[in-house]
């Protein structure tokens, strides 16, 4: 499948796939006004005219005129005394995000950029040359300055690619392409790496796994819910309507979906218990207001990968305008929210956990019949109290904060690329907690098994224990969580009633 950049709006999906090989990108029918923006450029960086970005120096210094033969080593000097990052590499995946949100970003024909530029960077993405970006240094406005510096040396054949796993030097890999390094020409530097592709690219990945992980933590919750022996009532559709929010409405749906047909939950419809504790009565109402925080953040973040977002944007030959649109506020503020949605996700999964440790209802406690001897399933809950209390430490919203910088001219940045590694900190911890829940819920439906539970939760018990057998006596669980975290890194369990490889 080709995805026609500039010409199609772009989608998390469509991002994704790009990404991972299941789409080719094309520069089909941009030529034209990638072209016209480029004459623009041409025209003024050859005037007397000072334009910000074209003909003068950057930040602080955008008072200074450069000349016309200065322009060649202005644009390298950019990438050089930019590329100041620092810390471990970021995720091999998220480069080549980058890159490709860039070029769709370019072929909008606003940044003046020529087409030899954008096809190089095309060639990478369809190569996988991918760049070595460190994770520190961008304070998210001005764009994403220091990682896209990174990102964006190996075009004029410094910096490095990753090789496997291997980093080797920009100047070995091009050569080995037969590739000379690009000599950057007026304002081309600036349009490289003014933009919010670091904030971006995060959100994206953020946004497709938190998707399977709302799935999921429904299915923890439904999975516990069955162990517990709890009331399906409070996902009743008429509850939703008179309280209409959106992802609660979905996640009741779904509750229902994954309750259907229980044997289990039906045999007790008629017991002694009044209601069930908030973390399994209100599930829909927790995992809703994540799903809303999902939600707008998705919106946003599609939004932004079909905006431009370098400067200064040439809108015409009469106005080349020195704006903001490089300022990472509008994702930075939503990444912190998701930030909260997410980590709320895990903190209710482990007081599901620990009740059903309690020994509650005809359960044993520690979910161990042979209690003394063994501690059974006790301390896995204390990996989720510490998961919790560490994603809780990561939800201080770095967009609440703005430290100046480039001596005032940046005087108030987002501090974007920061919330949105943070998120995806949060969500990797999200994945070890729901986990540690789907263990614990299919080690109680052991003592549930005169009745058998809804279809789905009992494939996602045969799933598990494939991977992870009943605990009976005291064993090594590091293998059995680190089993557990591997299945929902492969997204091996079932989290609708779609048929799934």
């Amino acid at each position: 499948m080709e995805f026609n950049y500039g010409v199609e709006q772009l989608t998390i999906g469509k991002v994704i796939d790009l990404a991972r090989g299941k789409r080719t990108g094309i520069l089909k029918e941009v030529t034209p006004k990638i072209n016209k923006s480029r004459n623009i450029v041409e025209k003024i960086s050859q005037s007397d005219k000072a334009v910000y970005g074209i003909n003068t120096g950057f930040g602080p210094l955008c008072d200074t005129q450069i000349t016309a033969q200065e322009t060649v080593q202005l644009q390298e000097n950019l990438l050089l005394t930019h590329a100041v990052g620092v810390g471990k590499p970021i995720d091999k995946e998220l480069s080549k995000i980058m890159m490709i949100c860039k070029v769709h970003a370019l072929c909008q024909g606003y940044s003046g950029i020529r087409l030899e530029v954008i096809e190089r960077i095309l060639f990478f993405i369809e190569n996988d040359l991918l760049p070595v970006v460190p994770e520190q240094g961008s304070v998210g406005a001005s764009g994403d300055l220091a990682p896209l510096s990174h990102l964006f040396l190996p075009l004029i054949g410094k910096g490095e690619f990753w090789v496997g796993d291997e980093i080797v030097s920009a100047k070995v890999v091009l050569a080995q392409h037969g590739l000379q390094p690009v000599r950057l020409q007026a304002k081309e530097g600036l349009a490289l790496i003014n933009g919010t592709q670091f904030i971006v690219a995060h959100a994206v990945k953020a946004l497709e796994k938190m998707a399977y992980l709302l799935d999921l933590a429904d299915v923890a919750g439904a999975m516990s819910l069955e162990g517990f022996q709890g009331s399906a009532d409070p996902f009743n559709a008429g509850l939703y309507e008179i309280r209409p929010f959106k992802g609660t409405k979905v996640v009741a749906e779904r509750m229902r979906m994954l309750l259907e047909g229980s044997e289990n939950l039906k045999a007790h419809e008629n017991c002694d218990r009044v209601q069930d504790p908030y973390s399994m009565r209100c599930i829909a109402h927790v995992h809703g207001a994540s799903r809303n925080a999902f939600y707008h953040l998705k919106e946003l973040t599609e939004i932004e990968l079909n905006s431009v977002t370098d400067n200064p944007i040439v809108l015409s030959e009469t106005e080349v305008i020195s704006g903001g649109n490089f300022h990472g506020q509008p994702l930075a503020m939503a990444l912190d929210y998701v930030s909260i949605a997410a980590s709320e996700l895990g903190n209710i999964s482990d007081r599901r956990c620990y009740l059903l440790l309690e020994g509650r209802y005809g359960l044993p406690r520690m979910l161990t019949e042979k209690g003394g001897l063994n501690s059974g399933l006790m301390i896995p809950q204390y990996t989720t109290a510490a998961l919790v209390a560490e994603n809780k430490s990561l939800c201080f919203p770095p967009s609440a904060d703005s430290v100046p910088t480039s001596l005032g001219q940046e005087d108030h940045v987002s501090m974007g690329s920061i919330s949105g590694r943070k998120l995806n900190q949060i969500l990797e911890n999200l994945e070890k907690i729901l986990a540690i829940e789907l263990m614990y819920g299919a080690q109680a439906l052991e003592f549930r098994r005169t009745n058998k539970c809804s279809d789905l939760i009992e494939r996602n018990y045969k799933i598990i224990r494939k991977s992870v057998p009943k605990l009976e006596d005291d064993r090594l669980l590091k293998e059995d969580i680190d089993a557990m975290i591997a299945l929902v890194k492969l997204r091996s369990l079932v989290v609708d009633n779609e048929v799934t490889s």
